[in-house]
């Protein structure tokens, strides 16, 4: 048997975003999600977690997207937003110091919700960074919180969210039947963490997000699909 969790990234982007992950979980297969503390939906991301105690919810560290909650100059540009994944991630002088800063704020901010914290991502898959696995491990120790693995590589010296994580639903590569394919890919007993970004568009997505009308076929996949026998959400 397979424990499958379906987390749902970008929490807390926006309120189309927000609303198209609640009703994943309500009417769909959608059993997790992890929420951006740093964007504008981020408050009403959170009423909808307390409305819904049964979704687990983690944070989904931002390092890219947004502007941060706290004074961190080196990671941003002249107009205040976090720099470009692509400078972010080719930066050899990356400032850690002010990273864990900023990451320890959104932490902060979402225990300051209520709303209990299951686990820790990130946003383009920041957290493995090589530079910044230091963070990671004393962010992880400091909160007792399991992190996203990277593919079916464990992040080193951190408890684990999941024994996998898969990232190929998505985009051109949705389909119905993906998940009645997914045991074919796993002996039985593994703990499968699917990476989803399913939504409802506004404006803030069709202008701010590169991935957006696939959101909602992600949606439309999580919310009709039936799981195979050999399948229990986790």
């Amino acid at each position: 048997m397979i424990k499958l969790i379906v987390n749902s990234d970008d929490f807390g982007y926006s309120r189309a975003i927000n609303f198209g992950v609640i009703d994943a979980h309500k009417y769909g297969i959608l059993n997790s999600a992890t929420l951006m503390t740093n964007m504008p939906g981020a408050e009403h991301a959170f009423q909808l977690a307390k409305e819904n105690p049964e979704l687990q919810v983690g944070i989904h560290l931002v390092l890219t997207c947004g502007k941060p909650l706290t004074n961190v100059p080196d990671l941003v540009d002249e107009d205040g937003y976090f720099k470009k994944n692509s400078i972010i991630f080719n930066d050899p002088n990356l400032n850690v110091e002010q990273v864990e800063q900023e990451w320890t704020a959104q932490i902060e901010k979402f225990l300051a919700s209520g709303v209990p914290l299951t686990h820790m991502d990130s946003h383009h898959h920041a957290h493995g960074i090589p530079l910044l696995l230091p963070v990671v491990q004393r962010l992880s120790k400091k909160y007792n919180l399991p992190v996203r693995c990277s593919g079916d590589v464990k992040i080193e010296g951190v408890p684990a969210f999941s024994d996998v994580l898969t990232t190929d639903f998505y985009g051109e590569t949705l389909t119905f039947d993906y998940f009645e394919k997914l045991a074919d890919r796993f002996p039985d007993g593994t703990v499968v963490e699917v990476m989803a970004h399913p939504g409802y568009l506004d404006s803030s997505v069709l202008t701010g997000s590169s991935y957006n009308v696939h959101r909602v076929k992600e949606l439309e996949i999580l919310t009709t699909v039936k799981l195979p026998d050999n399948i229990q959400l986790a």
